[in-house]
């Protein structure tokens, strides 16, 4: 539960007044006191703003200083934080909010938690929902246990109860009460479901039950009856496909994450009798020689790029850069089919062996995909810059342009190398060249911007013709990929810009500075490494590339780029601008994507109104869901997110299950109570050790140090350190597997003072009792 603060509660906004209790500093009875503000921050978060408390404590002058330097204290004691320039308890939730529904209280009220929780360092706060009298009116379903709703929430009248009451503005569609299996038949003739979950026992299935399930069939399965001893009965519901077949891995995540994946007859219907866009009410681009530039095997472009020097005599050496992107709104109407089916999915879903697209194949790859030589709609913004990467000014066009090229980021990184083919050769002095000069320029501004700068390479796994992983890639990081992603970030930078001046609601994409939790665990775990962290509220990504600078090439590079990572928060959707912490960025939203993110698309809609492009923008009745838009993508993203790493997991484990009892080189990839869990670099893969396997001391869990220490000897394992595993057990249907190790532990570098605050009671693992299993690993 979130943080609770006794005092009495009102249903709208308190007057402080003089309480009994205020007391302030230098013995002025009339400064209200710290409990005075936490009570009135928790009971009125709508007007928790700084101005918002002066005036409601009746504070001026001297006395509005005083309160600023009282809530800096607050923030750094983690009592409170800062969000969206409201003042709010730790774990406090956003108004809007999507909730899993997982039991119900005494009085019959549902009680929910959040379906996802941005903060990993702070309890989950409950949520119960009293009445569901307008959804009961309008003859919509019930919500219950088990389902999924958009609610929006309040802070509990209720002392003793959960610490918000919500109301249930959509019940998503009912998840189905069925598990996910394999289905097996045993030499016996019996039937058996293998679970995926790991925590999920098997089933036994009768022949009444089988419909029409074959051995290695992904199944869904209800349980029909409960025996007190032996397996339970289940019945299957749904064959879903062979583990056989090809893309099958995948298709446990899509239904474990209830992923559509199929589209509904009207949606492909609409996407079919889509016409072509004409020029009417657009600018003629179509002579400019804007290019697209992405990987080899993509089948969508929704992005093309153009640069030239600034002819200007007032900006020598600047230049001017164009970005086009697809014009999705254009085809995709609000209220249409193919609208509420892109809300509904939120994203593309990209998996090792299959794209789960947003939307359907007719507008993805054909009317918004850039195809070279043919006319294409598209929302463009032109971006001039100085010499030294300073953007100047920028306007945004509805044009119509028609791609000069498509290339591939290695295509045209070869011929900028000196390696041109017949296709970037005639375009390497007029388009490439002057692409790339732009792109120097950009760095500089980048360069004096200082974003977070974390070296952490991405894998590919590059599969089989049967869906199995064939090996492990570390794609290179080519200057094309920079220079692409550089010219994005500006373009949505301009987009931000663009709708704040016309002061037209928007959806941004907001990255919120480290939690205060999170800076405090991330100071005693550098302190350790004799690094200090300066305390104070304008923590910005300098200070941790300077960090990451201070220790590249030692030892522990690796290790401090993890934990700096983890010190960050998630980054989602939202109508309220926070800004971009890790691109230290003041304002920024998605624009260039829109074939694959819905945010872009909302974005393109409000650059339509506000840029007067169309009648086919964003209405009024719209600009009132974006608060609730903006929850439903963020909820779709993470859950991609998680389909996408669940899979991978399982594809890695696979590959591996016939390699028990080989030896492997690793990295320690994270440490708690239970035991480590490392990562083979060659495979990406993650697996767990137990705490029980490690020897035959007590070993202590050192959060600080992010370590795992012998009690006795002081030697142990930290998070990084590069260790000699033996894979003893794989479970590929649950991507998990265990290890053992075999390095011996060693001294530590840095302080004791966390081992020997963690010895006398925190974090103490036992080496003789803990339990081990291949279900053990952390998601």
């Amino acid at each position: 539960m979130a943080r609770r603060i006794s005092g009495s509660r009102s249903s709208g906004p308190k007057s402080p007044g003089q309480d009994a209790g205020t007391t302030a500093r230098s013995g002025n009875p009339h400064l209200p006191s710290r409990d005075d503000i936490l009570r009135y921050i928790t009971e009125n978060p709508d007007e928790s703003g700084k101005r918002e408390l002066a005036k409601a404590f009746g504070l001026k002058g001297s006395d509005r200083i005083w309160l600023k330097d009282v809530l800096r204290d607050l923030q750094d004691e983690g009592l409170i934080k800062k969000r969206r320039k409201k003042m709010l308890p730790p774990g406090a939730l956003p108004h809007v909010v999507v909730l899993d529904i997982f039991s119900r209280d005494a009085e019959g009220g549902l009680l929910a938690r959040p379906a996802e929780q941005d903060e990993i360092d702070v309890p989950v706060p409950m949520v119960v929902i009293r009445s569901q009298k307008s959804g009961q009116k309008s003859g919509k379903p019930a919500a219950g246990v088990g389902d999924r709703v958009l609610a929006r929430v309040f802070p509990s009248e209720d002392e003793a109860g959960p610490a918000y009451s919500g109301r249930i503005m959509k019940v998503f569609e009912r998840k189905r009460r069925a598990a996910l299996g394999v289905f097996r038949v045993l030499e016996d003739g019996s039937f058996r479901i293998e679970p995926v979950e790991r925590r999920q026992p098997e089933m036994q299935v009768s022949e009444e039950h089988r419909a029409d399930a074959k051995d290695g069939d992904l199944v869904e399965a209800e349980i029909v009856s409960r025996n007190r001893y032996g397996l339970q009965q289940a019945k299957v519901l749904e064959v879903i496909g062979s583990l056989k077949s090809e893309k099958a891995v995948s298709m446990i995540a899509i239904h474990a994450h209830e992923i559509p994946h199929i589209f509904p007859q009207a949606v492909l219907d609409e996407a079919e009798e889509a016409k072509p866009a004409t020029l009417q009410g657009r600018e003629d681009w179509r002579k400019l020689p804007l290019l697209t530039i992405d990987p080899a095997d993509a089948k969508d472009h929704d992005d093309a790029v153009y640069a030239e020097p600034d002819p200007a005599d007032d900006n020598r050496g600047g230049h001017i850069v164009t970005v086009a992107i697809a014009d999705v709104a254009h085809y995709v109407r609000i209220g249409s089919a193919l609208d509420r089916e892109a809300l509904k999915r939120g994203n593309s879903v990209y998996f090792p062996d299959r794209v789960v697209p947003m939307l359907p194949e007719r507008i993805s790859n054909d009317l918004c995909s850039l195809r070279e030589g043919e006319a294409r709609p598209a929302l463009a913004v032109r971006m001039r810059f100085s010499h030294q990467g300073r953007k100047l000014d920028h306007s945004f066009h509805r044009v119509m342009m028609r791609s000069a090229a498509r290339l591939s980021y290695q295509q045209a990184q070869a011929a900028i190398d000196g390696e041109p083919d017949d296709k970037t050769g005639p375009l390497l002095e007029p388009v490439l060249k002057p692409l790339w000069e732009a792109y120097a320029v950009l760095k500089r501004g980048r360069a004096a911007r200082e974003p977070l700068e974390l070296d952490l390479p991405e894998r590919k796994l590059i599969l089989k013709e049967d869906g199995t992983v064939d090996r492990v890639t570390i794609p290179p990081r080519l200057d094309a990929h920079k220079l692409i992603e550089e010219f994005m970030i500006q373009a949505n930078v301009c987009a931000a810009e663009t709708l704040e001046t016309a002061r037209q609601p928007l959806v941004y994409r907001v990255h919120d500075a480290p939690s205060l939790a999170k800076q405090e665990s991330l100071r005693e775990f550098l302190a350790t490494l004799d690094i200090s962290l300066a305390r104070g509220p304008q923590l910005r990504p300098a200070l941790f590339n300077t960090i990451l600078a201070r220790v590249e090439g030692a030892d522990h590079e690796q290790l401090v780029n993890e934990v700096v990572l983890r010190s960050q928060s998630q980054a989602v959707y939202a109508t309220e601008n926070l800004g971009h912490f890790g691109l230290n960025l003041r304002r920024y939203a998605h624009f260039t994507s829109p074939i694959r993110r819905y945010a872009d698309l909302m974005v393109h809609r409000a650059l339509i109104t506000s840029q007067g492009f169309g009648k086919d923008g964003l209405r009024k009745e719209d600009e009132e869901r974006l608060e609730e838009i903006s929850a439903l993508i963020s909820a779709t993203e993470r859950r991609a997110m998680a389909a996408e790493r669940e899979t991978v997991d399982r594809l890695i484990a696979e590959h591996l299950a016939g390699r028990t009892g080989e030896e492997f080189s690793a990295r320690i990839a994270g440490i708690a109570g239970a035991g480590l869990f490392v990562q083979l670099p060659q495979f990406g893969a993650d697996g767990f050790i137990p705490v029980s396997s490690l020897g035959n001391e007590y070993y202590i869990y050192d959060e600080a140090r992010h370590a795992m220490i012998g009690e006795k000897s002081g030697k142990g394992f930290q998070l990084g350190d590069s260790v000699e595993v033996r894979l003893i057990e794989v479970a590929p249907l649950a991507g998990a597997m265990r290890f053992e190790m075999l390095s011996e532990p060693v001294k530590l570098p840095g302080s004791t003072k966390s081992f020997h605050k963690a010895r006398r009671g925190r974090g103490r693992a036992s080496g003789n009792k803990a339990k081990a299993s291949p279900g053990g690993r952390r998601r």
